[in-house]
């Protein structure tokens, strides 16, 4: 049997995916029957064209004929299919070896304990998912409570405005990307991505996000799902520990020797010297003890700025053309522009169909995220709009200087807006009214250099999407929590300065979203089997 993909295979929206088989096999020159194992890798929407958007595929194959019928297109194994002067699309011989990811061998070295994991976001679980599998029965502490619990809390400080500082947005079960729009999405190159897709979707995300482009879960399926993940960690041998808090890190000759541990239990001490410190980017008590207890940290930039609402028909409309509103998703943008004082404005966690959330970690701080259901059905399209912020913008040489600027303009965010976690907020006209008195709150919750390039983005935006800067969209402060202000140190072995600890995921500043911090879990877990044995 051969193996083929054929990129850019180009439908109307109109034409069902099911007719794909045909499709593909009518622009080779084949009978649909000779075609097996169909599937579909790839759907995108192109827009360029509007009114005239188009569904683009990319589709693997399986076919006992060997297809050598169509012109060369830049080397031998890709060639150009067409169907008399239509352009059907690139076919290129897969390699299924070289696909094929190297599973690691363990090495020889014996563990203390057992391996612990600190974090049970993405990282985390995927990283306790590895060493599970594989025998070595890892230990997952998570601060925050199991999902149950974490969804109390969380719709306690939505309706009461009462903060749990250890059960919200962004600590407890699933992480900071459990009440998010669940993006999937990645920038990196990583032959594990569709081992992470397929776990997700196994554990009931849904079989689609092994082929969108810009797959998403939802918060509400999300939730589900992080839990079918946590049981299956358990059914490999793995022990998840809830409420249960990092407090110290003990070293010696530089190399970690015990971890002592808080919870409902008291404090205890595991001994262990494979640590995998997956904290995510809010963690900030545990940065400061990371630094104390001696990691090598840098500081690191970051962004801030605001959320921006609008209308999820005008977004829609402004992509796709009024004539296919309604017939296509909830629609998506990506916006850039380079302000003339020099910063970088990025639209960030754009969620369509989704809902403005206060997420914060800290009584008297408030910070804003996106989130969305798994339908995106609520009529409005939110993203963040973000600035840079740099190094040199901290005017602090220690490491978590970073971590003290997020912490002030949350504050300023706190106090400008209701005092009572109500976020600063404005109409778009107010926002851009350099003399409005309305805008203020939101104005004074930012550093003046992003207000400034914010302000001088959004009528660059607008020529790219029509009606962004209409008085309907609202301005909401503050953003800060994009990534993470800090970077542990590693190794090309993973590992940090202190022998056993394996720094991984967006806290150490190793990834920017579910996907990527999913995959570094993935190798962190490598990394220490490729050291230790399973003791068995």
């Amino acid at each position: 049997m051969h193996h083929y993909r054929l990129n850019e295979v180009k439908t109307k929206i109109s034409v069902p995916k099911e007719k794909l088989p045909q499709i593909v096999a009518d622009g080779l020159g084949i009978e649909v029957k000779d075609i097996q194992d169909f599937e579909i890798r790839r759907q995108s929407i192109d827009s360029r064209k509007k009114p005239k958007v188009m569904f683009v595929y990319t589709v693997d194959f399986h076919t006992k004929k060997e297809l050598t019928k169509n012109p060369t297109v830049g080397n031998n194994s890709k060639k150009c299919v067409r169907d008399g002067n239509r352009t059907i699309g690139h076919l290129l011989k897969v390699d299924d070896e070289a696909e094929q990811i190297v599973e690691p061998l363990c090495g020889t070295g014996k563990i203390l304990g057992r391996p612990i994991i600190v974090g049970m976001g993405p990282c985390g679980i995927f990283a306790g998912l590895e060493l599970a599998r594989r025998g070595y029965s890892p230990m997952i502490i998570e601060r925050g409570p199991e999902m149950i619990a974490r969804i109390k809390a969380v719709d306690k400080f939505k309706k009461e405005g009462i903060l749990d500082p250890e059960a919200n947005l962004l600590f407890g079960e699933g992480g900071a990307g459990t009440f998010s729009d669940g993006k999937l999405g990645t920038g990196i190159k990583d032959g594990l991505i569709r081992n992470v897709l397929s776990e997700f979707a196994d554990a009931g995300a849904g079989s689609d996000i092994m082929y969108l482009a810009k797959p998403h879960i939802g918060t509400d399926v999300l939730r589900a799902v992080i839990v079918n993940l946590r049981k299956k960690i358990k059914e490999l041998g793995g022990e998840i520990c809830f409420d249960t808090k990092l407090e110290s890190i003990n070293i010696s000759d530089g190399e970690l020797k015990s971890v002592e541990i808080l919870s409902d239990k008291g404090l205890e001490v595991k001994e262990t010297n494979a640590l995998i410190l997956a904290v995510g980017h809010s963690a900030r008590d545990t940065f400061k003890l990371m630094r104390d207890t001696g990691l090598e940290m840098q500081k690191k930039p970051f962004s801030i700025g605001v959320r921006m609402e609008h209308p999820q028909q005008m977004i829609d409309s402004a992509q796709y053309g009024e004539e296919n509103v309604g017939k296509l998703p909830p629609a998506e943008y990506k916006l850039s522009y380079k302000a003339g004082n020099g910063r970088g404005v990025y639209s960030f966690c754009m969620c369509p169909g989704g809902e403005v959330v206060i997420c914060t970690t800290k009584e008297g701080e408030l910070c804003v995220n996106g989130m969305s259901n798994r339908k995106r059905d609520s009529g409005k399209a939110n993203s963040g709009i973000l600035c840079d912020v740099r190094i040199e913008d901290f005017n602090e040489e220690d490491v978590l200087a970073g971590v003290r600027f997020q912490e002030k303009y949350e504050r300023l965010a706190f106090l400008n807006g209701g005092r009572d976690y109500t976020p600063p907020r404005c109409s778009m006209n107010e926002f851009l009214d350099e003399h409005s008195e309305e805008s203020r709150p939101v104005i004074n919750s930012l550093p003046n250099f992003a207000a400034e390039a914010i302000r001088e983005a959004v009528p660059v935006f607008a020529r790219k999407i029509k009606g962004y800067d209409n008085s309907d969209a609202v301005v909401i402060g503050t953003e800060t929590r994009s990534s993470s202000p800090v970077r542990i140190v590693r190794d090309s072995f993973g590992e940090s300065n202190i022998k056993g600890i394996y720094p991984a995921g967006e806290g150490a500043g190793y990834a920017g979203g579910i996907t990527s911090a999913a995959c570094d879990g993935i190798r962190a877990a490598r990394c220490i089997i490729e050291r230790f044995t399973n003791n068995k």
